[in-house]
């Protein structure tokens, strides 16, 4: 069964930090490092699209200097790493609500979906600022400023924030706990879903494997 999109929950940085006796900044750049490594599975498994939610609109309730370092960190990845993904062929596009972050930021965003849009992927979505009922609520009032009223499923996904990105087959989520937080919430109705204890920072390729094979012997009905 082919795979055309992986949506991952990356969660469990602040906790293997904990457990490591590291700064809790740490956690969080480990984690942010290991997204590289899983776009490297993702096209040894000839997976088109990663979507990964790295910061949801609820994060940036957390102390100002945590939410400061994870801005720091977005940076330094479209900046300094941004040669890192080109070289390795990765496609990079931010979907979000964007307007929030500071303007040096969204600029950086849109450069490096600019400068890589034209390599051979996988494609890196990164899910910023990011919230299933703000992604639907969005839609909903762009798709009225158009003076639509009545509307189907296919025309209102154009309004999403993930317009051109499938469905994703997968979600998983990393840390143990089992809900999905407002990802990908119009998008997810037939995901699977994998809820694995391994926290981010130790996420390792052979369950990311093992969630595909797994996949694999699923039915998938899809309502039918």
């Amino acid at each position: 069964m082919s795979t055309k999109c992986i949506g991952i929950i990356l969660d469990g940085n602040r906790r293997f930090a904990k457990a490591k006796g590291l700064p809790t900044f740490e956690g969080h750049r480990r984690g942010l490092e290991k997204i590289k490594d899983i776009m490297g599975w993702a096209r040894k498994a000839s997976v088109p699209f990663v979507v990964a939610y790295a910061f949801s609109t609820e994060n940036w309730n957390r102390a100002q200097e945590e939410v400061s370092y994870l801005m720091g960190l977005f940076r330094e990845m479209l900046t300094l790493k941004l040669a890192d993904f080109k070289k390795e062929g990765f496609c990079i596009r931010c979907i979000g609500d964007l307007t929030r972050f500071s303007p040096e930021l969204q600029t950086l965003m849109r450069k490096a979906e600019k400068e890589t849009a034209n390599l051979p992927g996988p494609t890196l979505v990164l899910a910023l600022s990011y919230g299933g009922r703000a992604e639907i609520l969005q839609a909903v009032s762009r798709a009225a400023k158009d003076g639509k009223t009545r509307i189907t499923e296919k025309e209102f996904s154009s309004y999403l924030w993930s317009n051109g990105i499938p469905d994703p087959d997968i979600i998983i989520r990393t840390g143990g706990d089992k809900r999905l937080s407002g990802f990908l919430t119009w998008q997810s109705v037939y995901s699977e879903l994998f809820f694995v204890d391994t926290l981010l920072p130790d996420f390792r390729e052979s369950e990311f494997q093992s969630i595909l094979t797994e996949f694999g012997k699923r039915d998938r009905r899809m309502g039918r």
